[in-house]
């Protein structure tokens, strides 16, 4: 194996076009570098489906018409005559892809949004925007990787047991908790599409499937090529940009690399003697390039998640490897509704049984307002560092399903200071500054980071259930299970910034995956559950093991409104009139107190009278 340095690159992984933040030495103050606004203000290309699809012609007629009832006028006001327009293609969700010879600003889009939206012939219209993902920033520091940077570096993959970090010792509260995921799956048969700037060739990476990628991006300036169109293969040629053709889309940056280090975060080749680890090792990666210079449009994007899922897009060959989970660390302002062609797009993934994991965002806003992290279908997730609390720059809200470690990128995760190590998620990346160059290892901080953690759960989930002879799980199911399995941060979201079910639990999720309805989880001893939502008339299982001994045991739950009942039973779980113990009284404080419990495996049920959605539950005892 080639010895390769390690070059630590410092990154916001902005989901969004935000500000973003280096890692630099110690010496060096922090940079912040501008990465454009996230408002596109103008644009030149629609998406645009029609309620009784024709052809080509009719759809640019209809956009000509339009248009031709609008003033346009130069900045001196000379009377324009209005652009024309050209019909680039039809989207695999059946919508068309219209491009106009100049852009409209705002407030012309806006106008031709409506005329286009009034006719009865048009269901929706929406521009085509440009998505993003983040650029990198590189810091000086070298040292020579080998598999030790697991446990030196990579916090977001240990057991969040509060073990402190060699960094700052800082206790790990948000890590993934593999360790114990690994022992039962490994990724072994699933397929992750990575859709995103493509994938580089590192020896740390299975590339194999990169070949049977694709280059989903048609614009040459986009893509890097010489002219417009597709193209075989997923590999990331770089995204680097020096002299932006539009200024309201991007600024000059290097390329990133960003696919590559998420693919890292997902699949990265684990016990092989060599740099870092990965969520699902044995899983393979099938790269789509959806974002180049400047990043990505929205239609180029939605055929990439149609083909990803096994679906047919024209003028590409079909993909011969479908993916069973979908991961996109991308995204950028736009609510998106059911009728969204991104929305459709994951519909249609959803629909032949991918699981489909997006980035909230790094803007520090309410997800509801970015797409895709609005759209229905897909599992948006949320960014915690190392202590567990919510990264200052994560998007937030409804929309949130789970939240991931993606880093908090300062000491104790907190808002200002100098960046520190234990601030970043560490994996493969390639050390080029435009065109690829030569393999290392870096660290990235964003929503980008924390949501391939998700998918790749998702993927050791799906292997454990192949490997156990069991079908694979729904996308509402998977969605259902990380919920139901999160461990709740140790540093509570706040109530303004809500962000899911609390932090991905790879090793809980593997287990409710293979048990089902018989999975238990374990809670630890004084371990305090909050939020915990108890419905009528079903049951809520947890279990402690108590050690020989103890002087004490303290079962209980309390807090929030509704009614529940405790039942409490060694060895086995409790049932309807067989229990050990139980307390049943009106609301939520219940109770069981044992002194000098015997040794053993302590179940306990949480059943509903009234539904209780914020219940706390918790099981202490005073051990030998």
């Amino acid at each position: 194996m080639p010895r390769l340095s390690l070059r630590l690159i410092g990154v916001l992984a902005v989901a969004t076009a935000v500000p973003a933040f280096a890692a630099q030495p110690a010496s060096h103050p922090l940079r912040t570098i501008d990465v454009a606004t996230t408002t596109q203000p103008s644009f030149d290309r629609f998406i645009v489906t029609y309620r009784n699809d024709g052809d080509a012609l009719a759809a640019t007629q209809t956009a000509s018409v339009a248009l031709s009832r609008m003033t346009f006028a130069s900045a001196k006001g000379a009377r324009l005559a209005p652009p024309t327009v050209t019909h680039l293609r039809k989207l695999a969700i059946g919508s068309r892809v219209l491009k106009l010879s100049r852009k409209l600003d705002a407030n012309e889009t806006a106008a031709f949004l409506a005329r286009m939206a009034a006719d009865p012939a048009v269901k929706s219209i929406v521009p085509d925007r440009m998505r993003q993902a983040v650029r990198d920033f590189r810091a000086d520091d070298v040292v020579t990787p080998d598999d030790e940077y697991y446990a030196k570096d990579q916090w977001h993959l240990r057991a969040p047991d509060g073990t402190p970090d060699t960094d700052l010792a800082v206790p790990n509260q948000g890590g993934a908790n593999l360790p114990g995921a690994w022992s039962l799956a490994d990724g072994d048969g699933i397929t992750v599409a990575v859709v995103d700037t493509g994938i580089t060739q590192h020896p740390d990476l299975d590339t194999s499937l990169a070949d049977a990628g694709y280059d989903f991006i048609t614009d040459a300036f986009v893509s890097g090529r010489a002219s417009d169109g597709r193209a075989p293969g997923g590999w990331d040629t770089g995204d680097w940009t020096t002299e932006a053709p539009w200024s309201d889309s991007c600024q000059p940056e290097p390329s990133s690399w960003h696919g590559t280090h998420v693919a890292g975060t997902i699949a990265e080749l684990t016990n092989n003697g060599l740099g870092m680890a990965g969520v699902a090792s044995r899983a393979k990666v099938l790269p789509v390039r959806v974002l180049g210079h400047c990043g990505g449009y929205d239609s180029d994007i939605a055929d990439g998640i149609v083909w990803a899922a096994g679906g047919h897009v024209d003028g590409v060959p079909d993909n011969t490897h479908p993916a069973q989970v979908i991961n996109m660390s991308l995204g950028g302002q736009g609510q998106c509704v059911p009728d969204d062609p991104m929305a459709q797009a994951i519909a249609a993934a959803n629909a032949r049984g991918a699981v489909v994991v997006v980035a909230a965002g790094n803007s520090g806003d309410d997800s509801a307002y970015y797409s895709p992290a609005s759209c229905p279908g897909a599992i948006t997730v949320a960014s915690v560092g190392i202590t567990s609390r919510l990264a200052f720059y994560s998007n937030y809200g409804k929309p949130v399903a789970i939240a991931g470690p993606g880093g908090g990128i300062y000491a104790n995760d907190g808002t200002s200071g100098s960046p520190v190590t234990s601030g970043f998620v560490y994996q493969a990346i390639n050390g080029g500054e435009t065109v690829p160059a030569e393999p290392t290892y870096g660290g990235y901080a964003g929503t980008s980071q924390a949501t391939p953690h998700v998918a790749g759960t998702v993927a050791l989930m799906q292997s454990a259930r192949l490997a156990a002879g069991q079908p694979l799980m729904t996308p509402a199911a998977v969605v259902s299970a990380l919920k139901q399995t999160a461990h709740k941060p140790k540093v509570p979201f706040p109530t303004a910034t809500p962000a899911g079910a609390g932090i991905v639990d790879a090793t809980a999720a593997v287990k409710l995956a293979l048990l089902g309805d018989n999975y238990t989880p374990e809670l630890t001893n004084g371990g305090l559950l909050t939020n915990v939502a108890s419905y009528a008339g079903t049951s809520l299982y947890y279990q402690i093991d108590v050690p020989a001994g103890a002087k004490s045991l303290v079962i209980r739950t309390f807090g929030g409104s509704g009614d529940v009942t405790l039942q409490v039973k060694v060895g086995a779980r409790p049932a309807d009139g067989a229990y050990d113990y139980v307390s049943a009284h009106a609301g939520n404080a219940e109770s069981v107190v044992l002194a000098r419990p015997a040794a053993g495996t302590y179940f306990l049920r949480v059943l509903g009278v009234k539904d209780a959605p914020n219940l706390s539950v918790q099981a202490s005892f005073v051990a030998p």
